[in-house]
């Protein structure tokens, strides 16, 4: 899973910044829990919580279907998506709670990802159960 743990470095990379932002946040407002009604705060929370929503599962397919032999490619296809994806929902939502370019366009990247990987999951299981 060589591919797979690459764009699972840059993404880990990603997830600490974006909690790092976070943090900050919570200590320019002196807020523990919770957003202390800072809309600013509220929306960081959120950027790294649609992260950490959706990130694990993608990455998991992923490298399941490089372990189960996909094609280099298509494992580069659905990390590379994954990651501009990620990181363009982030940006987008980071700037604006409404409809944002990066915010639409990461989640199409996202869910990309997401489908590719696992249907060809699912491709390759049942290639697999009628093989046997």
């Amino acid at each position: 899973m060589r591919w797979t743990a690459l764009y699972a470095g840059v993404l880990a990379l990603v997830y600490v910044a974006l909690a790092w932002r976070v943090i900050g946040l919570r200590r320019r407002h002196e807020v523990g829990i919770g957003d202390g009604g800072h809309k600013d705060l509220a929306r960081a929370i959120r950027v790294h919580a649609n992260f950490a929503e959706y990130t694990p599962l993608a990455l998991l397919l992923t490298g399941m279907i490089e372990l189960n032999g996909a094609p280099a490619w298509l494992v580069h296809g659905c990390g590379a998506a994954l990651l501009v994806g990620r990181v363009g929902h982030a940006w987008g939502l980071g700037r604006s709670a409404g409809t944002t370019v990066g915010r639409f366009y990461g989640m199409v990247l996202t869910f990309t990802a997401l489908l590719v990987a696992g249907g060809y999951g699912i491709y390759q299981g049942l290639a697999a159960a009628l093989a046997a």
